[in-house]
């Protein structure tokens, strides 16, 4: 399993339009093939601050998902949304044994 953290800082004048292309996003993503789950969280600690959340079946599943219509429609608008770059966390849902 193939966890994703991408932490995103919209810009203020840019954040409904955010919530909307996310929306799309989100719906979408969620029926492809190899998803868990895909969430947009919201910040409680600082404005107009969003993690997406998504769980995959696995690495190949992310690939797919990179290609996709709706992924690359998303990556095309979100310059115009993003107040910093990206932050991208990528981690294996297995258990780690201490």
């Amino acid at each position: 399993m193939i966890i994703i953290h991408a932490n995103l800082q919209v810009r203020a004048d840019q954040e409904q339009a955010f919530l909307e292309a996310s929306k799309a996003l989100v719906q979408a993503s969620r029926t492809e093939e190899g998803n868990i789950s895909y969430e947009l969280k919201k910040s409680t600690e600082q404005d107009q601050h969003y993690t997406m959340v998504e769980v995959w079946k696995d690495l190949q599943a992310t690939e797919v998902h990179n290609k996709s219509e709706h992924f690359t429609a998303f990556t095309q608008q979100a310059p115009s949304f993003m107040a910093a770059p990206m932050d991208l966390h990528v981690f294996s849902g297995e258990a780690v044994k201490a």
